[in-house]
C-alpha cells in the first residue's frame, strides 16, 4: 500500500530543486512526479516521473503570479497527490495550499539559505504543513510548529 501513494515533489529550479534532490532516496521506489519552474530543469527531474514546468514568479508581479496558479491548479487537481514534499518558493508554496484543499499531506523543508527568519512562503505554509522542517536549530527557538533534524546539503 505504501508504494502506491502519490507523491507531489515541487521545487524552484536551482538551490531549492537541488536541496530537494539530496533527500531522493526517501522517494525511490513511489509513484512521483515534479513542479518546477523552469524548462532548464526538466531533463535532470525527469527521472522522478513527469515533469511540470508551471513558470516563475514572485510578489514583484501579481500577473505572473495569477499564470504560476492557474497551471498549479492544472497540475494538483489534475493529479491529486496524496503527499507534496517542498523546499519553495512561491510555485511550491501554491501548490501545498491546492494539495491541502485536496487532503494530501504537505511536507515543507525551508531553504538552508535561511538562518535568521524562515522564507516567507515557508511562513505562509507553515500553518498548514503535516511536517515543517527547518535546517538551522535556532529557527526551532523562534518559532512554533517546525523541527530540525539536520541540513540537506
Amino acid at each position: 500500500m505504501l508504494n502506491r501513494i502519490k507523491i507531489c515533489l515541487t521545487a524552484s529550479a536551482g538551490g531549492h530543486s537541488s536541496q530537494l534532490l539530496k533527500l531522493a532516496d526517501s522517494w525511490v521506489g513511489r509513484e512521483t512526479f515534479f513542479v518546477t519552474t523552469t524548462e532548464v530543469v526538466r531533463e535532470r527531474l525527469s527521472v522522478f516521473g513527469k515533469v511540470y514546468v508551471v513558470g516563475e514568479c514572485n510578489r514583484e508581479h501579481p500577473l505572473r503570479v495569477i499564470r504560476v496558479l492557474v497551471r498549479c491548479i492544472k497540475v494538483v487537481f489534475g493529479e491529486r497527490p496524496d503527499v507534496i514534499i517542498s523546499t519553495g518558493a512561491a510555485a511550491g508554496c501554491m501548490v501545498c495550499f491546492l494539495g491541502k484543499l485536496l487532503g494530501a499531506k504537505v511536507i515543507w523543508i525551508d531553504s538552508i539559505t535561511n538562518v535568521e527568519k524562515m522564507s516567507l512562503s515557508g511562513r505562509m505554509v507553515r500553518h498548514i504543513a503535516d511536517l515543517f522542517l527547518v535546517q538551522w536549530p535556532e529557527l526551532v527557538e523562534r518559532y512554533k510548529n517546525v523541527e530540525y533534524v539536520g541540513a540537506v546539503i
